[in-house]
């Protein structure tokens, strides 16, 4: 399959996150526990004081001045107590993993669908080369899933890997799954700052199994590792309208992600799913 057409993408930018982050990246606001970051606001210190806003300290301590004067040490020019300590709230800039995890079993959509995804991928890539973004590509078919394209922001790296990939065979559904759930855990115990995005491109119907269960049972329980894990995922329903038998719904609500139906998949579409996805 050849790659799609290449596009300059638009910036992909995100919200703050809720979570507390310590490295810093290029595109997505986080948290961060460092003290190099960028200082937004203050909350109570509690028990933490090895960053203190003084700002926000005097701020919390000075409706209380004239109480406490009264109540003693008057040769203090200010007053505080434990309570009015605030704690300097900082961001700083982190990077995304967006992974890839595409169907290539036999079907009508499956060129299609390869096309798309590798086109989406290059100017993904593209984007993430100054932003410390990586993009990576599993491809399941036939009895197993394949790490084509390991988390890089190499546009170099990508080209080469993704030139030549064969379509066709069974869906090792669960392997995929579970393939890229290795992908993305390993990549975050490289750099636990990363936030990872999974996309997956399928129907949603398994036919080979890893451990003897049912096809779509076990599918189903791979799935339930990206909930439990909190990792994003949005699922790219590949099932032609006529014939959805709603699998893929099933599968991206056991993920704990979102469904996506488009009706024409080019790579300028799936591109715009992520861009919604991230920011």
């Amino acid at each position: 399959m050849e790659i799609g057409q290449v596009f300059e993408t638009r910036r992909l930018d995100t919200p703050l996150d809720r979570v507390t982050r310590e490295q810093s990246g290029k595109r997505s606001y986080s948290r961060t526990e460092r003290r190099r970051g960028r200082y937004i606001k203050a909350r109570p210190a509690r028990d933490r004081f090895d960053d203190i806003a003084f700002d926000a300290t005097l701020r919390a301590a000075a409706p209380y001045q004239r109480q406490r004067v009264q109540e003693g040490d008057n040769n203090l020019a200010l007053k505080l107590r434990l309570s009015d300590l605030q704690r300097k709230v900082r961001v700083r800039r982190t990077g995304n993993l967006i992974l890839f995890v595409v169907d290539a079993s036999w079907s009508m959509a499956a060129s299609e669908r390869m096309e798309a995804t590798k086109g989406a991928i290059m100017s993904l890539l593209i984007d993430a080369y100054q932003r410390r973004d990586q993009v990576g590509l599993v491809v399941f078919q036939r009895d197993r899933a394949r790490v084509v394209l390991p988390p890089t922001n190499s546009v170099d790296l990508a080209q080469k890997a993704l030139q030549n990939l064969p379509v066709g065979g069974k869906t090792p559904l669960s392997h995929g799954l579970y393939t890229a759930y290795q992908v993305i855990e390993a990549a975050k115990r490289r750099d636990p700052e990363l936030r990872p995005l999974l996309i997956l491109l399928t129907d949603g119907a398994g036919n080979v199994s890893m451990t003897g269960l049912p096809a779509q049972e076990e599918a189903m329980r791979m799935a339930e590792l990206f909930a439990q894990a909190q990792i994003r995922s949005i699922v790219i329903n590949m099932e032609h309208t006529a014939f959805d038998r709603g699998l893929a719904q099933a599968l991206a609500a056991q993920m704990g992600g979102v469904c996506y139906n488009l009706p024409d998949l080019h790579a300028d579409a799936l591109l715009n799913t992520v861009k919604r996805a991230i920011g």
